[in-house]
């Protein structure tokens, strides 16, 4: 079905957190398994990054970087010191996180021209900043089942133009493909709503396989907080 885009929300307050600690008891923290405590409540509504999955997929990238094991020295100060802070920077990002929204990229078109009333053209105006930053404003607080009714709607009338049934008989893909367009919908303004009400959250855009310095946009864009620091707005997208 293709790439997939990733609204990740993350805890700024556990990201600063991390990054403050010295990366040699942020290494112990994590294989030790005791700073699970210190990550935000995962939220069922999203695609969450379990507690071991997250601690593995950083043990391995802080493994590459060939600290002493004795090192003092800030994880925010190895992070700037690295070839590859960005990657990191990243994976930080997601144990700091409570969870994202995923979609695949061809329906999230459909999902953002329905939320703004719009049509969407092409990757750089369905990842930008300014995009997410409306979305998020056309969505917040809205009823769910009334956007999911919309979506729904219009990916009927999309069907109908291009000629294909709306016979689940014909088609046995028409109810689990609703249902996924219910969910997805819905936990979009479950999470476009937590954003917006939620001081410490902020939404980091990426998608897969997408390299790490082209995460987020604007002053919350990867490359941007490794060379000025973590931003203090979160009322802006990433």
């Amino acid at each position: 079905m293709g790439l997939e885009i990733v609204v990740l929300l993350l805890d700024v307050p556990s990201l600063r957190q991390l990054l403050e600690t010295p990366w040699l008891q942020l290494y112990s923290g994590l294989e030790r398994r005791t700073l699970r405590a210190n990550r935000p409540q995962q939220d069922a509504r999203l695609k969450v990054n379990f507690d071991i999955d997250a601690e593995a997929e950083l043990l391995d990238w802080m493994d590459t970087q060939n600290r002493d094991e004795d090192d003092a020295t800030t994880f925010w100060s190895c992070l700037e010191e690295s070839g590859d802070g960005e990657k990191g920077l990243l994976l930080a990002m997601k144990w700091a996180s409570p969870g994202a929204w995923e979609a695949w990229e061809g329906r999230a078109y459909m999902y953002l021209d329905v939320a703004l009333s719009k049509t969407i053209e092409g990757e750089a105006e369905l990842y930008g900043g300014e995009t997410w930053d409306s979305v998020c404003e056309a969505l917040k607080n809205l009823p769910e089942q009334e956007y999911a009714e919309r979506v729904c709607l219009d990916w009927m009338e999309r069907r109908k133009q291009l000629g294909e049934t709306m016979d689940e008989k014909e088609d046995p893909r028409i109810v689990p493909t609703f249902e996924a367009h219910d969910r997805a919908a819905k936990s979009l303004v479950h999470a476009m709503t937590r954003w917006n009400n939620e001081d410490n959250l902020v939404a980091i855009i990426g998608r897969d396989h997408l390299e790490a310095r082209k995460w987020g946009s604007f002053s919350w864009n990867l490359s941007t907080i490794l060379a000025n620091g973590v931003p203090d707005d979160t009322t802006a997208s990433g």
